[in-house]
């Protein structure tokens, strides 16, 4: 899961992937303009992309891989995102009435339950998303205060909960001068990955690059070293499946489709560029060693200590600006399906400044939580983000499976059956399916013991309606979930699992 950085645009993540936003730009109340070219469009398609992950991408892809593994990781994610922003492109024409994202094609799939726990997951990935922000903060703060360490010290945790019910206070009391930060985000997250890329590319070593390109022997096969970056690939690329909201906005439609492939297609070079350059000025097991955001390491052994201070400077800010419109984000998940009847009434209603209260409060009620979980877990930043992204990857599966399901049954527009529509679809499914395998046992685990309570606020909302439970599909489904979740606390328990 990515940041946007972006409040007045609104993040297209916001609206597709926040389980059934039919209004784009509802909750960050700054107006887009009515017709948008393809300039525009492909801004908004960078913005949503590119946050805060980049900032940690170096240590983080190269904590399990060789150069090589890392080259061939990025090839299949590119790959494989494209597919995925296809279907969704592909979704948005075949079924424009289903303007809802990731909780609207799960649920017109498989029905009612499986589309609550696609809205669930995503709000569990988006909220963690914000702890693990939250945490790279105040390690980033580290570097000028000592006693924030990396981010999960007793002095972050504090530091981090501070700034956690301030911004709440100030969400609920509606969010004035969004323009401005918006200015002062872009610029804070643009700005430094050009710099970073020029400066380090000009620092760029042909032999360092080399040395241990296939990694070394105790980071195991390659495809283990590959498989090992795909949650890290993926979470920086969290938001790509919302860019095609804007299509009612478009000057052109056609424009649309153009503008999520070369706004896509930048945001890999800029990711690419970050993660490989790094290892031609640092090897291997030393840029894993590094301390994250580890873009600030890199860029100090570049040019000095001032390379440092612009990396740690341009986090703080865009992730201030990121974990705001993520925090809106994370309660517009719980806010719309509550009107669609798969959560509870209360999650639904709105403050006198229109904002989703009770949702605020349950959302980050859960950070909090979780920060004073990650002080006692020591949790640290790449393990928030793994947690976070292997939540997402159901959502991301659904969505795909039902665009492979829309094109082998030719539904939809007849404008929008391509002959490339059924295949895009499968192997996008299926590249969904093999990021639930590099997921690892572990974290699916662990993605199950989130998953399962949720059936408590769905037991709740269908109550409340006086509508029928479960279907036998359901109750399986449900049975699934709380046996994965009973091993995983039996394994948390017996500290033979942990975060």
């Amino acid at each position: 899961m990515n940041t946007t950085g972006a409040l007045p645009t609104h993040s297209p993540a916001m609206d597709a992937g926040s389980a059934g936003n039919a209004t784009p730009g509802k909750a960050i109340a700054a107006p887009i303009p009515a017709k948008l070219g393809l300039g525009l469009l492909v801004a908004l398609v960078v913005g949503s992309i590119i946050g805060s992950g980049i900032f940690g991408l170096p240590q983080n892809m190269a904590a399990g891989a060789g150069a090589g593994a890392i080259l061939i990781g990025w090839t299949i994610t590119g790959i494989g995102m494209l597919l995925l922003v296809r279907v969704y492109q592909m979704l948005s024409l075949r079924k424009p009435e289903l303007d809802n994202g990731v909780y609207a094609y799960a649920r017109a799939l498989s029905g009612e339950y499986v589309g609550f726990n696609s809205a669930w997951g995503y709000w569990v990935s988006a909220w963690i998303g914000n702890v693990g922000y939250l945490v790279a903060a105040f390690g980033a703060l580290g570097y000028f205060f000592p006693a924030f360490g990396s981010g999960n010290s007793p002095a972050a945790i504090a530091g981090a909960s501070v700034v956690l019910w301030v911004i709440h206070f100030l969400v609920l009391r509606g969010i004035q001068g969004a323009a401005v930060l918006n200015a002062v985000v872009t610029l804070a997250k643009i700005v430094p990955l050009l710099l970073f890329i020029a400066l380090v590319a000009m620092a760029f070593q042909v032999e360092t690059f080399r040395l241990d390109f296939w990694g070394d022997s105790k980071l195991g096969s390659v495809l283990d070293q590959v498989t090992s970056t795909m949650l890290v690939t993926v979470w920086v690329f969290i938001g790509v499946e919302g860019a095609s909201v804007y299509s009612a906005r478009a000057g052109k439609r056609e424009d649309v489709g153009r503008a999520t492939v070369v706004g896509f297609l930048i945001c890999l070079l800029l990711l690419m560029s970050v993660s490989l350059l790094s290892l031609g000025v640092f090897n291997q097991s030393t840029l894993a060693g590094l301390k994250n955001p580890s873009m600030a390491g890199v860029l100090e052994s570049a040019v000095g200590t001032w390379g440092a201070v612009l990396i740690y400077v341009g986090l703080i800010v865009s992730v201030g600006g990121g974990f705001l419109a993520w925090m809106l984000l994370a309660a517009e998940s719980l806010f719309t399906p509550a009107s669609g009847g798969v959560m509870p009434t209360g999650l639904g209603k709105t403050n006198a400044k229109g904002v989703p209260a009770n949702a605020l409060w349950l959302t980050n009620g859960m950070v909090q939580l979780f920060l004073v979980l990650t002080l006692f877990s020591k949790a640290s930043y790449l393990a928030l983000i793994s947690l976070s992204t292997a939540m997402i990857l159901v959502p991301y599966l659904f969505s795909a499976a039902y665009g492979f399901s829309l094109a082998l049954r030719g539904e939809g527009a007849s404008e929008a059956r391509h002959r490339s529509d059924m295949p895009v679809a499968a192997l996008a499914t299926l590249y969904c399916v093999w990021l639930l395998y590099a997921a690892g046992f572990k974290y699916l685990l662990l993605s199950a013991l989130l998953y399962a309570p949720g059936v408590l606020l769905y037991a709740w909302a269908r109550r409340q309606r006086q509508q029928r439970m479960f279907t036998a599909w359901e109750w399986a489904i449900l049975a699934m979930l709380v046996a994965l979740a009973g091993v995983a606390a039996t394994l948390l328990a017996t500290g033979r699992l942990a975060l």
